[in-house]
């Protein structure tokens, strides 16, 4: 009998977990963890000039909410690709 045919569950569960770690995946969580280590990093506050207001605001603040937003915008762009 093939494995295609046969009844049994032999190993069908280790597939999908190799298909779980693929190196892109990988590297984007690798990529994610430096980005989060990078904007907790730089604490302290700056001026922002948000269009005509100037304002005060922890560094990190601004920068995981730029990064919020391209994660959005980048999510938004692949998904309209599809």
């Amino acid at each position: 009998m093939s494995r295609k045919t046969s009844g049994g569950s032999g190993g069908g569960g280790r597939a999908r977990g190799r298909d779980l770690l693929t190196p892109a995946r990988v590297a984007v969580v690798a990529l994610a963890v430096l980005a989060l280590v990078f904007i907790f990093e730089n604490t302290r506050t700056t001026e922002i000039r948000l269009l005509i207001p100037e304002v005060t605001m922890p560094l990190w603040m601004a920068l995981l909410g730029t990064a919020v937003i391209g994660a959005l915008c980048g999510a938004y762009f692949v998904k309209r690709r599809r």
